[in-house]
């Protein structure tokens, strides 16, 4: 039977095609060809500070990669610790011995799996075995702030005070601890913020015992815009008083609404990050400061969380205000 022929390539450029192929199927399949293989940078600003006499508060700045950051591991000596995701900085250990000395270090690691160099070593020794404690700090008072620029903040406040001793201050932005300083500062400078963002910063104390104040007072600073972008549309002032009707609560709130240049049609109202009703003027919408009266049937104790943004005149929404906490309490 006679077959078909079959030419056989020269050797080179046989291999020459296996070549191409090999290539082609490490790329089809994320392979060598397209990997990522540079390191990300190596976190920088790395502190610890002894929160407690088994505790131990790390913070660090946020590490680059050319294409992106997917975490960080936190080291104690030469033993991982921790892991925590990209968006967070910051991280309590706990577990340790107290009057202790330990050493922390931080890498940052991308999606390739690929880990940055150990940061410089941060030394940190534990508090001692507190006294018997049952009482916590009172909450620091007279919080201010400024904005420093686009990206960053300085909060001050008046110290708290505690039965046996106030060991550090947590910086709370909405509902979520980003900072930490010693108990003896009452200043903190906040770094890698967003331009153009309204924040709330509130502040609490802690005790060596690891027992928290109650919130101090809510301070709000917006960022300047980058340049070049437009100015904030976010609503201001916005201010919650709490009361009763029949067996349910009421929320009556006021806000200074946006310089829009046109008529703000509708906001949006959010509870605990969540849209829980659109609010809709029945005739002209009002000019100046705007008012509404939110009715919840929730159990006494009861809190939420509580922010708006604003319907602008091109249809979009517009920035989010501050944020509120509210507690249901007659």
């Amino acid at each position: 039977m006679e077959g078909t022929p079959v030419q056989r390539p020269h050797v080179s450029s046989a291999l020459a095609c296996s070549a191409a192929l090999l290539l082609a199927a490490l790329t089809a399949c994320g392979g060598t060809a397209d990997a990522d293989t540079q390191r990300p940078s190596t976190p920088k600003g790395v502190t610890a500070q002894a929160s407690s006499s088994t505790s131990v508060h790390v913070m660090w700045e946020p590490a680059a990669d050319n294409r992106a950051i997917a975490g960080y591991e936190v080291y104690r000596a030469k033993t991982k610790v921790r892991s925590v995701p990209a968006a967070k900085h910051m991280i309590d250990v706990s577990g340790l011995t107290a009057s202790t000395g330990y050493t922390f270090t931080v890498r940052s690691k991308d999606a390739a799996g690929n880990l940055s160099a150990p940061s410089t070593a941060v030394p940190v020794t534990t508090q001692a075995t507190p006294p018997e404690d049952d009482e916590p700090p009172t909450a620091p008072t007279k919080l201010a702030g400024t904005a420093d620029g686009s990206r960053a903040a300085t909060l001050t406040w008046k110290a708290a005070e505690d039965d046996v001793g106030v060991t550090s201050y947590d910086v709370y932005q909405e509902d979520s601890r980003i900072h930490s300083v010693p108990g003896t500062e009452t200043t903190a400078e906040l770094t890698a913020l967003r331009p153009g963002t309204v924040y709330s910063f509130t502040v609490r104390a802690r005790d060596a015992s690891d027992k928290s104040s109650s919130d101090s007072n809510t301070v709000d600073l917006t960022t300047a815009s980058a340049p070049g972008a437009p100015a904030s549309t976010a609503p201001t002032g916005l201010r919650t008083v709490i009361g009763k009707e029949g067996g349910e609560f009421t929320v009556d709130l006021s806000w200074d609404q946006p310089k829009t240049g046109g008529v703000i049609p509708a906001y949006e109202l959010y509870l605990n990050g969540k849209q829980t009703t659109t609010i809709v003027w029945g005739g002209t919408p009002p000019k100046g400061r705007a008012t509404y009266r939110l009715t919840l049937a929730d159990p006494p104790g009861t809190r939420y969380s509580v922010k708006l943004r604003a319907k602008l005149p091109d249809g979009t929404w517009g920035d989010f205000s501050a944020q509120r906490t509210v507690v249901l309490e007659s």
